[in-house]
């Protein structure tokens, strides 16, 4: 199944449109219940963290597949202020924020594969890939 789409994250309704949309892909590839869910909350983390940190930008889906596995990719790129240390960012708690700081870990911990990148002034890459049966 082939499909590759970009979403603007621009204002808080794109996020329910963003979560939908993920959902239905996710539905549509016969990922289960509980990995959708992962998936779903997952992305609802990073594209809040992309609009209200880095003032939004564009989440990219897709549908990849390897030997048997298939699975969702998502990467979230914004051209906010980006992060100053991200391995700070990366550690349960830590907040600049008035959250519970359970954004960027939290969703690490609820995909198979997560990847950060960032630079100060030029903004923020998250790629994050969840397997349909992982």
């Amino acid at each position: 199944m082939l499909i590759k789409e970009s979403l603007i994250i621009q204002q808080e309704r794109d996020l329910v449109y963003c979560r939908n949309r993920v959902k239905e892909v996710a539905a549509k590839i016969g990922m289960g219940i509980v990995n959708q869910t992962k998936l779903i909350t997952a992305t609802s983390e990073i594209a809040r963290n992309m609009l209200i940190y880095g003032g939004g930008g564009t989440m990219r889906l897709e549908v990849v597949t390897k030997g048997k596995q298939e699975g969702i990719q998502l990467v979230f790129e914004d051209k906010g202020p980006g992060i100053a240390d991200i391995q700070k960012a990366m550690q349960d708690g830590y907040t600049t924020g008035r959250s519970l700081g359970m954004g960027l870990p939290g969703a690490k911990r609820l995909v198979n594969e997560f990847v950060i990148q960032s630079a100060i002034g030029q903004g923020t890459t998250v790629k994050m890939l969840k397997w349909k049966n992982g």
